[in-house]
């Protein structure tokens, strides 16, 4: 099989690794980094010094140097096509391959940053928008990626109303260490993906201030209520939010210290200042990016998320981190589920 993957951030690079060094099938794989600098880097070194040090390129991967007008025309000789750019660039990514024939998946967790006095789009409706007649969808769940890299046991989840694009992604990621399950439930996923890193920011927030295990625990459990219902009201089914797109995710990306978000929560609890947390981390956290369209999204459908709610109202420096864990704590008692 043949892979083209555009993006060669840490997920992007993890995924090229890990599809050439599959041992049961023989893929070869293409990585294409939007900075020419970076794609010299990579092909001199085959490693992606920047972004995942430490994991060598296989043989089976090479570097593309092509320009980003030529990829429409380009991609369609491979048999599949991953986009491996942040939730930002996705637009622009989707917009070259338009006239992509072949099966298209993004990785991107998010919504899209509100454009004028529209609302944020997930993924799947951004595609809508600009290249509606792709076959495509998201490959998501609990992952980090150097643990990818290294081969360590991972299970992911191929989401797309067509069959084609799941079919592909199995082909392309399953192996003997990445097991890639299938739903035709792409809202859900994307939910999921987008939402679990919002509620990672109040975790590691939680979890800086030392509120103990008992608090985490209900952080998350009340986490994935928010994120199901707000995806039931935008089309999901429920069940999604049990599997590896909703909890699994949350879980990981809640509790597991490569998380980029979580650390976004813990500098927060420590006083940092927003700008100074992420500017540490040299990689985009996204649940930064994309709490506020979750909550205004959320207030459209007159769904409640008091979580998100205090995670926004932090990040835009309304209430300090103890505010918020009493804002949430003095919200009245109520039934469960709810």
């Amino acid at each position: 099989m043949r892979i083209f993957i555009l993006g060669a951030g840490a997920w992007g690079t993890a995924l090229a690794v890990c599809a050439a060094s599959n041992t049961t099938c023989s893929h070869l794989v293409t990585l294409w980094a939007r900075d020419a600098e970076q794609a010299r880097a990579l092909l001199a070194q085959r490693e992606n010094v920047r972004y995942l040090p430490g994991a060598r390129l296989p043989p089976a991967v090479s570097v593309s140097m092509v320009e980003a007008g030529q990829l429409g025309e380009l991609v369609n000789d491979f048999d599949l096509l991953v986009i491996a750019t942040p939730m930002a660039g996705l637009r622009e990514s989707l917009t070259c391959v338009a006239c992509c024939r072949i099966p298209v998946a993004w990785l991107c967790k998010g919504f899209e940053a509100a454009i004028a006095q529209s609302m944020g789009l997930l993924a799947h409706e951004v595609q809508a928008q600009v290249a509606p007649e792709l076959m495509a969808g998201v490959l998501s769940g609990p992952s980090f990626a150097m643990e990818v890299a290294r081969g360590q046991p991972t299970a992911l989840v191929a989401a797309s109303v067509h069959a084609p694009v799941r079919s592909a992604l199995v082909e392309a990621f399953h192996s003997p260490s990445l097991r890639v399950y299938v739903n035709d439930d792409i809202v859900g996923v994307e939910v999921g993906g987008a939402v679990k890193n919002v509620l990672a920011i109040a975790t590691g927030l939680c979890d800086g201030l030392n509120l103990g295990f008992n608090a985490r625990a209900a952080l998350i459990t009340r986490g994935l209520a928010e994120m199901t219902r707000l995806g039931v009201a935008l089309g999901a089914r429920a069940d999604t939010f049990m599997g590896l797109g909703g909890l699994g995710d949350l879980v990981l990306t809640a509790t597991g210290d490569l998380s980029r978000n979580r650390q976004v929560g813990l500098a927060l609890a420590k006083g940092q200042t927003l700008q100074r947390a992420v500017a540490a981390l040299g990689h985009v956290a996204e649940g930064v990016n994309c709490a506020r369209t979750v909550l205004q999204r959320a207030s459209s459908l007159r769904i409640e998320m008091p979580i998100t709610n205090a995670v926004v109202a932090l990040l835009d420096g309304k209430i300090e981190a103890r505010q918020a864990v009493a804002l949430l704590m003095g919200r009245d008692a109520a039934a469960e589920p709810v």
